[in-house]
């Protein structure tokens, strides 16, 4: 089971993946700037920017593992989830993704 956990801080948003299944218990959340380089300065979430368009796509590729389907769904995702999330902290699980990713990937599909 996957667990996305951001915490908003002085020094900018971190994310950390906890999975049960990967060495040491989990890792820290690729950026995967390689796919879109929208944020260099990192990760954020609650509104619609470029640092929301980083996360969206990092959560995406990491849950779907499918660079490609990933690229396509993340501003959808984006606006759906990541721009929603409030506070300076957030919790998604992989099992909370994958609905909306069927959502995502339904209404595009149309």
């Amino acid at each position: 089971m996957r667990h996305y956990v951001g915490d908003r801080n002085p020094d900018g948003c971190e994310v950390m993946v906890t999975d049960l299944t990967h060495e040491g218990g989990g890792y820290p959340l690729d950026p995967r700037n390689d796919l879109r380089n929208y944020s260099p300065d990192g990760f954020e979430f609650g509104y619609s920017g470029s640092g929301p368009s980083q996360l969206a796509l990092a959560i995406l590729a990491d849950v779907l593992e499918d660079d490609n389907l990933a690229v396509k769904l993340h501003i959808d995702f984006k606006n759906k989830v990541i721009s929603r999330l409030e506070g300076n902290t957030f919790s998604l699980f992989k099992e909370d993704v994958q609905p909306a990713i069927a959502q995502l990937g339904a209404s595009q599909r149309r």
